[in-house]
This record gives structure tokens, C-alpha cells and sequence, in this order.
């Protein structure tokens, strides 16, 4: 039998997010995996945290909540992961709208003029954004029946996870810059067009950015 902690419930998580360290006192549990020393989500879903009575062990796990009756509107901050990069493009697709998981992923466009705010005709999508990257996106007003149309042109928008090249499964790189990303484990770096992320909506170790770059990008 286990009663649940007060710590972490009801945290959105998104898969490859770490959670928790993994050791004697945190163990993991359905929709979780352990990787070198850490519990990380496997899906997208609700964290949550369980102390087992008789061992005291607390069990992380995550529990998919999805949604049916949500879509994505325009204005809408979404949770995408990359499929797609070319010279003109990025294709997507939508997990999340805002803290709401969908019931099954839409399909997302973002066009190379609304990656960035700025120097829009010079973006090179490949120095954003790479497949199997989560990204943070906005919804713009539909212009093709079968896509929602997505901008990363503001700060707080782009990428939230991403993982390397060559990197160990499961390990997320770290912003180094607005522009780059590291592998804290490889420490090879790449660009990608970094999110300025609120601290208290995501896992503070994963993205930490230090507080004299400038919110230039």
C-alpha cells in the first residue's frame, strides 16, 4: 500500500524530462525509466509521488491524463516534438496544449519567416531545430486545413529538450547560450534556437541559463 507525497503532484512532464535522482530513496515506477543515476518521463502525463508504507521508498511515476475534447487554437502555447527540418520548414508534431495532454498528437508547421523575430529571410532552420527536439511554440491562425500553423519568434519560445548527437540515451543537453546547447556528458555543442523557460513550469537543473545573458537571441 502507498500513500502519495505532496511533492511533485501534478507537475506536467513531457518524455526524456528528468524527474527525480535514483537512489535508495526514490525508485521508478510506471511511465519512468532509470539512466545513469536519474529517473526520467517516458511519457507525457502527470508526475507523481508515492511512499511506499512498509519500505518508505518514494515511487515516481507518470500517469497520462489526455484530454479529447481540447485542440489547439490560435494564440495557444504548445508542447511539440520535431520530426521534420528543411531549408524552408519544420515540421512537427502537437502533444500538449498549454498544462492539457492531447489524445493524440496534431500535426504542426513552422515556417522558416516565424522561427525568429529578427533577420527572418538569413534563419537557417538546422541551426534551431533538430528531429526529436521538444519545442515550445505558438499557434498562429490556421492557413492549411491539415497543419496548425506554429511561431518561435518570441523569447520564450523554441527548444525545451534536446538531445545530442552521439549523446547517451536519456541525457538532455544544456543552454549554454540563446543560440547553443551542450551535452553535459560529451560536451559537444550545437545550435538550436533556445526557449527563455519560466523556472517554476519546468525541471530548473535541465535548462539552466545563467542571469547576465542578455534576452537577445
Amino acid at each position: 500500500m502507498t500513500t502519495n507525497s505532496a511533492e511533485g503532484i501534478g507537475k506536467i512532464c513531457i518524455p526524456g524530462m528528468r524527474l527525480s535522482p535514483y537512489n535508495k530513496d526514490h525508485v521508478a515506477g510506471p511511465g519512468t525509466y532509470e539512466l545513469r543515476g536519474y529517473i526520467y518521463s517516458s511519457l507525457a502525463g502527470i508526475l507523481k509521488m508515492e511512499v511506499d508504507e512498509i519500505s518508505k521508498v518514494t515511487i515516481v511515476s507518470v500517469e497520462s491524463q489526455k484530454t479529447p475534447s481540447v485542440l489547439p487554437r490560435t494564440g495557444d502555447i504548445v508542447t511539440a516534438k520535431v520530426t521534420v527540418v528543411n531549408p524552408r520548414m519544420v515540421q512537427c508534431v502537437i502533444l500538449c496544449v498549454g498544462p492539457s495532454i492531447l489524445a493524440r498528437p496534431y500535426r504542426g508547421i513552422l515556417k522558416k519567416e516565424d522561427i525568429k523575430a529578427n533577420e527572418k529571410d538569413s534563419v537557417n532552420p538546422y541551426k534551431c531545430f533538430r528531429p526529436g527536439d521538444i519545442i515550445l511554440a505558438r499557434v498562429l491562425p490556421m492557413t492549411e486545413i491539415h497543419w496548425y500553423h506554429l511561431s518561435t519568434a518570441e523569447n520564450e519560445l523554441g527548444v525545451a529538450i534536446a538531445t545530442a548527437e552521439g549523446s547517451p540515451q536519456g541525457v538532455s543537453m544544456v543552454p549554454i547560450s540563446w543560440s547553443e546547447m551542450q551535452c553535459p556528458k560529451t560536451l559537444v555543442k550545437e545550435p538550436r534556437k533556445v526557449a527563455k523557460l519560466i523556472p517554476e513550469n519546468l525541471d530548473q537543473e535541465l535548462l539552466p541559463l545563467e542571469n547576465k545573458q542578455s534576452n537577445k537571441k
